[in-house]
């Protein structure tokens, strides 16, 4: 079966999709879960083009310095990214036999 790429990813999470998709046999599920790891990739990348021109830190209405939501919403999707890739075992060589996604070939 032909794996759709989701419209809407673009840059580098669509490299990201490609290159998953080309090694690995994935299942309908595991392409879900590749799309929110995608998204969370885009979130960061924007999260960090928002610090770059705005800064990590800010001045509240009452002086005290505080820190971006950007910074959160950097670390969140970092977190939630690594999460999925770990719940899809591509962080790993090898695959477990009875996971998949399983390395295209390798049976």
């Amino acid at each position: 079966m032909e794996k759709q790429i989701p419209k809407h990813l673009k840059g580098e999470p669509l490299e990201f999709y490609k290159s998953v998709v080309a090694d690995f046999e994935i299942e309908p599920h595991h392409q879900k879960l590749l799309t929110m790891a995608c998204d969370c990739l885009q979130r960061v990348i924007d999260a960090r083009a928002d610090i770059a021109k705005s800064g990590a830190t800010f001045k509240d209405r009452y002086g005290q310095l505080k820190q971006s939501p950007s910074c959160k919403i950097e670390v969140d999707n970092k977190i939630l990214f690594a999460r999925l890739i770990r719940e899809m075992q591509l962080d790993v060589d090898e695959p477990d036999e009875v996971r998949i996604p399983r390395l295209k070939g390798k049976k």
